[in-house]
């Protein structure tokens, strides 16, 4: 839906072009470097083309015909379009998305066809998943408190996130208005979370209720954040990565569980299972151990080995062993980017976006797991224009242009008979309203213009 206005050859940030350019300064080096599909063609169709047969895939696997060959294609073509996506796909959660499905590739069944008996999942293959959710949920709390930043230390950074978080949800306006000492528990809550729960993942199993506990923690966790604020798939795929967690006995009390004797032998396939997971467990453990180093390495030297580096190096480009660290430095301010056109230069309308805020009378939304890719680098480029200048320029000739794939990507265009005949930015302030403001007017938001941004 959004591919070809984010990276088609007249979107924002064309992904032919890139790969030319990328291939041009590392020569045949890049085609390692950058793993695509699209090294044979980016056009429209080829963009359109790999995103449904992705759908395609995905309901194969529902189904449970060829799991191992159609996760493998799952993630070959994911990781295609995050390399073509290029700052569009370079979230978090996309980098677990291809980190999980990698490790998915241990733990489904060697089958062709759906089968009523299958075979013993791998215990090692089971550990490697919880290994990458205490990874994601050990560094999302420790990150926060490693980074230095001072709102983490000391519990005010709730303070802050509801308000300027991405995007956020209607519910986050009241959250903001909660009692500062609330706010307070709530984010030593959630760090405590991140930080020592995952520490329950690595017990034996025969401490059960430990792992039901950490289940309803991490899983509560995720639903309290997806109730304040809009991270696209985020949110389930953690929620889906506490699955293993849980054992048959466990789900058994929610919904029906039958169990069906097994039959075969499949120790040798158990056993290279487990080679494997040991390969693709140390640079996973790696990635952790760098995240660490990196973010405590800002207040003072920390050493990491070289060796780790040069087998991070060779895995690096398959971007499926990653570090985490969401909000690891809380913002405290929420500029954002305003866009209006003019057809004389002096009557300026705006553009409206479908989901970040803009129209200050307008709800906030819940929108998850869509993850509206032009909405949220807006956020990011309102917190560095400079360094973003290139991608917001060519956006604004696309609007100028009146490009059709581009104006998808937009809520409202004011400009619906022809294109306009300039394109400005303006940079704004913005902040919730308060109960009386609201009551008065209305508004979600009160805004503040700071400075027309130069194009």
């Amino acid at each position: 839906m959004q591919i070809t206005g984010l990276v088609g050859q007249h979107g924002i940030m064309p992904a032919g072009p890139f790969l030319d350019w990328a291939h041009s300064i590392y020569g045949s080096r890049a085609y390692a470097a950058l793993p695509t599909v699209f090294w044979l063609g980016a056009g429209d169709a080829a963009l359109r083309g790999v995103a449904w047969t992705g759908v395609g895939l995905a309901a194969l696997l529902i189904i449970g015909i060829a799991p191992l060959a159609v996760l493998f294609l799952l993630w070959a073509l994911y990781l295609s379009i995050s390399v073509a996506g290029q700052d569009f796909l370079s979230f978090q959660w996309d980098a677990l998305l291809l980190e999980t499905g990698l490790v998915a590739l241990l733990w489904a069944p060697p089958q062709w066809l759906p089968r009523r008996h299958e075979p013993p999942p791998s215990p090692a293959a089971r550990w490697l998943l919880l290994f990458l959710l205490f990874k994601l949920m050990f560094l999302s709390g420790a990150t926060k408190l490693l980074s230095g930043d001072p709102t983490w230390r000391s519990g005010t950074a709730l303070n802050y996130h509801f308000e300027t978080q991405p995007l956020p949800t209607w519910l986050a306006w009241y959250a903001h208005r909660l009692p500062e000492t609330v706010r307070r528990i709530m984010c030593w809550t959630a760090v405590a979370t991140e930080l020592l729960v995952p520490c329950l993942l690595v017990l034996p199993e025969r401490f059960r209720r430990t792992s039901l506990f950490a289940f309803v923690a991490l899983v509560g966790l995720q639903i309290a954040i997806a109730a304040t604020g809009n991270y696209g798939f985020f949110n389930l795929l953690a929620i889906t990565l506490c699955v293993p967690l849980l054992d048959d006995q466990a789900w058994g009390r929610v919904v029906p569980v039958r169990r069906v004797p097994r039959s075969g032998n499949f120790r040798p396939r158990l056993r290279l299972v487990a080679a494997l997971a040991f390969v693709f467990f140390v640079p996973s453990l790696l990635s952790l151990i760098r995240e660490l180093a990196f973010t405590r390495a800002r207040s003072g030297p920390v050493y990491f080995p070289a060796l780790g580096n040069a087998i991070l190096g060779l895995v690096e480009p398959l971007r499926s062993f990653n570090g985490y660290g969401l909000f690891r430095v809380m913002t405290t301010e929420r500029p954002e980017i305003a866009i209006e056109g003019s057809r004389d230069g002096e009557h300026w309308l705006p553009y409206e976006f479908r989901y970040k805020p803009g129209d200050v009378g307008r709800q906030p939304s819940f929108v998850a797991p869509y993850h509206p890719r032009l909405d949220w680098q807006m956020w990011f480029a309102a917190l560095d224009p400079v360094g973003n200048r290139e991608w917001l320029v060519t956006l604004a000739r696309r609007l100028e242009a009146g490009t059709p794939e581009v104006l998808a990507l937009l809520g409202h265009n004011p400009f619906t008979g022809a294109p306009p005949g300039a394109v400005r930015m303006v940079l704004y302030e913005y902040r919730f309203s308060t109960p009386a403001e609201r009551a008065r007017t209305g508004a979600w938001w009160v805004r503040t213009p700071v400075a027309e941004m130069g194009l």
